[in-house]
């Protein structure tokens, strides 16, 4: 399979080094010494839909400029030290209903593969990544007020670490990597895992419980038209960072992320480390300078002139 501006299938679902993909497949199934292995069951099969999926998958939309929104944040999550779970068992979104699994803390907007991603506000990029078993290909950007996106499951970057972004700015071209697509092709829905990390933490997009929503209109997320770029770096707390470090049972983790000289790329290494392995930690802290509220920052991160609405799966 090949979509323009893509590769191969490999380079969509992320698999090649396969040695390295392999070794990290082992990891989700059968868990390390200080990663549980991943949970599902048979609700599992609930994320896989062959009406909407195939088409998808080769670059045709299933509804025509429409963003489909096919899972939510999960305000139930089952404890984390019992395994990363994509069972559907225990889920509540935002509004009550259960567009969700067990562990998602995130949005999934699906799209065709080979779409353009935007970043939803103005930023600097701090980390590219790729791990077979947490999301394959991941753009992490800051946005500020300790506010960080992320863009996961992708198949091509194009942008590069340290590089200034603005809002409705094209960093990627989407795919479905990682195991996630590899293992549910061709009716797991390819998307775009957008995580909201707020003071280190994952956190709901949309308001809820009275909290303000981060997107910037109507409690949706919209296209922009506007592309400013102004915004002011987030602030990291060197001594918070040490004590974080403290918490960390994995001495290779450690060492690594010690390594690091620049305090905002060592607090990025941090970040990803406690939020895709936060069982390697003992307990979470803050690595801001201070506790940031919430703000309304946030777009549709995909361009206007390809997507004018946005809907839930189970709406549709």
């Amino acid at each position: 399979m090949k979509i323009k501006g893509l590769g191969l299938f490999s380079e969509i679902m992320g698999i090649s080094p396969l040695n390295k993909s392999l070794k990290e497949t082992k990891i989700a199934l059968m868990g390390a010494e200080d990663v549980p292995s991943s949970k599902f069951d048979l609700s599992s099969l609930k994320q896989l839909h062959p009406k909407i999926s195939p088409k998808l998958w080769f670059g045709k939309p299933y509804l025509e400029k429409t963003v489909i929104i096919s899972n939510l944040f999960n305000h139930t999550p089952t404890p984390i030290e019992n395994g990363w779970s994509v069972a559907k068992t225990q889920t509540r979104d935002f509004r009550g209903k259960s567009l969700a699994y067990n562990s998602h803390n995130a949005i999934d907007f699906a799209i065709t593969v080979g779409t353009k991603v935007c970043t939803a506000a103005p930023g600097v990029v701090l980390k590219i990544h790729r791990e077979f078993n947490r999301g394959g290909l991941k753009i992490h950007i800051d946005h500020g007020y300790g506010l960080i996106t992320g863009y996961v499951h992708l198949a091509k970057s194009l942008v590069k670490v340290g590089e200034k972004v603005k809002r409705g700015q094209v960093i990627a071209l989407s795919g479905y990597s990682g195991l996630d697509g590899a293992s549910t092709f061709p009716f797991g829905i390819p998307h775009v895992h957008f995580n909201t990390w707020l003071n280190g933490k994952p956190t709901e997009a949309f308001a809820f419980e009275n909290n303000i929503s981060l997107w910037r209109e109507d409690n949706m997320p919209k296209s922009t038209n506007s592309y400013e770029s102004d915004f002011a770096p987030s602030i990291f707390n060197e001594d918070k960072i040490n004590l974080a470090l403290s918490y960390c049972i994995t001495k290779s983790s450690v060492d690594r992320i010690n390594s690091i000289q620049n305090i905002t790329y060592k607090a990025i290494e941090l970040l990803v480390e406690m939020n895709y392995y936060p069982t390697r930690f003992t307990k979470f802290v803050n690595i801001y300078d201070k506790e940031y509220p919430r703000k309304s920052l946030l777009d549709l991160p995909f361009l206007a002139e390809d997507f004018n609405d946005v809907v839930f799966l189970d709406e549709i």
